[in-house]
């Protein structure tokens, strides 16, 4: 019969190193590795149990290549061990929150699952974990049934072995990974904070708690939440790159621009010393993302020259390389649109890649920039090519990414529409697509929309004319992105043309404080500067 023996009955592991790699490529281990103290009981001989939770460890902070890796090791020192197996088919699985897994990871992941039922699991607590995992890679369907198929497993093992706290926490992602990301009440993932807050009162150096709350408190009105778990997870595992970025999606969404700054120029440079070069990508994306917000064009700059070379790295199977090729495409498309460089934008060489949603970055940019730069017959030209994309991913049952080009889509038609002299349609065009994007949530693998919608639309009724619902638009922007440079530069511009004094004086003051040592250059910091004497 399992009887679960919790860190507070057994000494947590403080994990130290066993010989791993990452990315498929050695690296040494340090001397005194901190991942911070995880123990899961399993049925494996006692001289594979540190490497076991270190394995475990490495999964909670999402370094797939190297949990693999470690967890393959356990299986050759000991061949009984099931749950070996069952660790390299979640590495495999990867991001839980990611895209639509490739037919070559499912058919990986169905041969690992395969390998720990033949090892002959020893417990029915290991075989339900077992039957778990089998549950993800059952079927053909999109990414959220294969989520919920094995979110609804978990739970019984939750209601079956109510002591055992890693099922809870393990749970508590997979309702994470299954949430409707249209659902507004966020009930899914509100369960699993109550859950993760329940097993933090004994735990607090558990680093899937922390790095799981930010998870499930990524969301505008559930950020404030998610600030005491962003600012302990790095402590809790810093020598895991995730857990030095991870704290900057709860930053991005309250707009601590410096502190995301810092939170990934660390992830970064413990990425690329752990030979991790699209987790690598990944914090730089958000590391320019927050530098274009405070105005800090020259280091964003820096970062894109950096970005293709740092792609030629990413392997295949690394469980981030949506992440890589996205962070590639987004961040050159970031630092045209931010800083209203048109032309640039509309000149920006396509990309090809594995990732449709990624592709799509490029053609997005190069349609907003074609519209916004007068050439109104280039951007209804490059509207033809990001339809496709969308339909590529509805075809790969990839619902959530077709939506989102959708909405790009959308979004590109109506800047177009109004350099053909439509704007009326233009407007209806964007507000639509405005609305839509309110209604779904970003993927955890940005910072937030390559340009949001509803701004876009405000500054297209600003760019028509209509200043005082513009000014309603840019503040509806705010509610759900804040401390976003151009939201707060079009605010005050919209409220100067509506002739709201104050509110331009407010915004410009913002705008001022928010970019305190910016790049020179940016038009919009001169004119608020102008507004404040």
């Amino acid at each position: 019969m399992f009887r679960f023996i919790s860190c507070l009955v057994l000494s947590c592991v403080v994990l130290l190193p066993v010989a791993a790699r990452a990315q498929q490529h050695e690296h040494p281990a340090t001397p005194a590795e901190r991942l911070g103290k995880v123990h899961f009981e399993t049925s494996c001989n006692a001289s594979v149990r540190d490497a076991f939770d270190r394995a475990v460890a490495l999964l909670h902070s999402f370094w797939y290549a190297a949990a693999i890796d470690a967890f393959t090791d356990v299986a050759k020192k000991d061949p009984g061990c099931a749950m070996a197996h069952w660790g390299v088919a979640l590495g495999v699985w990867g991001n839980p929150l990611g895209g639509t897994r490739t037919p070559q990871t499912m058919e990986r992941g169905r041969k690992t699952v395969d390998q720990a039922k033949a090892a002959g699991a020893k417990t029915e607590r290991e075989r339900d974990y077992i039957a778990a995992v089998e549950a993800l890679y059952a079927g053909d369907g999109d990414q959220f049934a294969h989520a919920r198929a094995y979110e609804k497993v978990m739970a019984s093992i939750v209601a079956k072995y109510p002591k055992d706290t890693e099922a809870a926490v393990f749970h508590a992602i997979a309702l994470d990974a299954a949430a409707d990301p249209a659902d507004k009440t966020y009930a899914k993932q509100l369960q699993a904070a109550r859950a993760l807050e329940k097993v933090m009162a004994t735990q607090p150096d558990h680093p899937g708690i922390a790095h799981y709350l930010i998870h499930s408190y990524d969301y505008p009105p559930l950020a404030a939440k998610g600030l005491p778990a962003a600012r302990r997870y790095a402590k809790i595992a810093p020598d895991a790159p995730h857990a030095l970025h991870m704290p900057s999606h709860i930053f991005t969404r309250v707009g601590a621009w410096q502190d995301s700054i810092d939170s990934n120029m660390a992830s970064a440079a413990a990425a690329k010393k752990a030979n991790s070069p699209a987790e690598e990508l990944h914090a730089m994306d958000y590391q320019t993302y927050a530098y274009l917000q405070l105005g800090k064009d020259t280091e964003a700059m820096r970062i894109q020259s950096e970005t293709d070379a740092i792609l030629k790295r990413v392997e295949a199977g690394s469980g981030y390389n949506l992440a890589g090729e996205y962070a590639a495409a987004a961040i050159p498309a970031r630092v045209v649109l931010e800083r209203g460089a048109w032309k640039d934008a509309a000149s920006m060489k396509a990309r090809t890649s594995a990732f449709p949603q990624a592709d799509a970055i490029t053609l997005f940019a190069r349609v907003i920039g074609a519209a916004r730069s007068g050439q109104a017959a280039e951007a209804r030209s490059g509207l033809a090519t990001l339809a496709p994309l969308a339909d590529t991913l509805k075809a790969k049952n990839d619902a959530y990414w077709s939506n989102i080009v959708a909405i790009q889509r959308k979004t590109a038609e109506g800047w177009t529409l109004r350099a053909e002299g439509k704007t009326a349609e233009g407007i209806a065009m964007l507000r639509q697509a405005a609305d839509d994007e309110d209604a779904t949530e970003k993927s955890p693998v940005t910072p937030g929309p390559i340009a949001p919608a509803r701004e876009l639309l405000a500054e297209l009724l600003l760019d028509a004319g209509q200043p005082k619902p513009a000014l309603v638009e840019f503040e509806k922007a705010m509610t759900r992105e804040p401390g976003r440079f151009r939201s707060i530069a079009g605010a005050m511009r919209a409220a100067q043309a509506a002739g709201d004094a104050a509110k331009a004086k407010k915004y410009a003051g913002d705008l001022l404080t928010l970019t305190k040592g910016a790049t020179p250059g940016r038009p919009e910091i001169a004119e608020a500067q102008k507004l404040m004497k």
